[in-house]
């Protein structure tokens, strides 16, 4: 099976139209993909981060970029968002 490599937006509902829980996925699943800065705080990628809320719904924004940076983690966004039946919207990238 092969995988269109695009980037796109994970929205907090399920297929089943239920708020996604714990309220902070979005950090949390962004938290994972951070990196402490030279400055020494501890920063988003610029490839996951926590978008906009959408409808209501917190949101996670995932630049096609990472697959070429780390496939694995991109393929883990994509699991993520289908494990937990969530709703995935394909972005442009002037959407970033």
């Amino acid at each position: 099976m092969n995988q269109k490599i695009e980037s796109f937006v994970i929205i907090g509902v399920t297929r089943e139209g239920k708020t996604f829980r714990p309220s902070d996925w979005a950090d949390r699943l962004c938290g994972i993909m951070s990196a402490f800065g030279a400055d020494h705080r501890m920063m988003y990628s610029p490839y996951v981060r926590p978008g906009c809320t959408l409808k209501g719904q917190k949101t996670v924004m995932v630049d096609a970029r990472l697959y070429d940076i780390e496939p694995l983690a991109y393929k883990f966004m994509v699991n993520f968002a289908n494990d937990n039946e969530l709703t995935m919207e394909p972005i442009s990238d002037d959407q970033l």
